[in-house]
C-alpha cells in the first residue's frame, strides 16, 4: 500500500476503534491515523500468531484486522495512562 492509503486506512480503523474504545473525542485526526497505523501493525501479527494472513491490502478483512489491533492499543493505553481520554 502506498502512503496515502495507508494514512486513510489508518484514519479509518483509528477513527472506527476510538468510537469502539469511547476514546474519540480527545483523539483528533493525527491521533486516529496514528492509532489505527499502529494497531494495523499489532492486529497483524496477532492474527499472524493465530494462523490469520494479518494485514493483506486495502479489504475489509484487514481493516478488521486494523480495528481489533488498534481498540488493544487504546486499552493498553488506557491502562498505562488511567485515563478515559488520551490524546495519542
Amino acid at each position: 500500500m502506498n502512503i496515502i492509503l495507508w494514512i486513510v486506512f489508518g484514519a479509518l480503523a483509528g477513527w472506527i476503534a476510538s468510537m469502539i474504545a469511547g476514546t474519540n473525542a480527545g483523539q483528533g485526526a493525527i491521533g486516529n491515523i496514528v492509532v489505527g497505523i499502529v494497531g494495523a501493525f499489532i492486529g497483524g501479527w496477532l492474527v499472524q500468531q493465530f494462523g490469520g494472513s494479518g494485514v493483506t491490502g486495502f479489504n475489509l478483512g484487514s481493516l478488521l484486522v486494523a480495528i481489533l489491533g488498534a481498540v488493544i492499543l487504546l486499552f493498553i493505553v488506557r491502562l498505562f495512562t488511567g485515563r478515559a481520554h488520551h490524546n495519542v
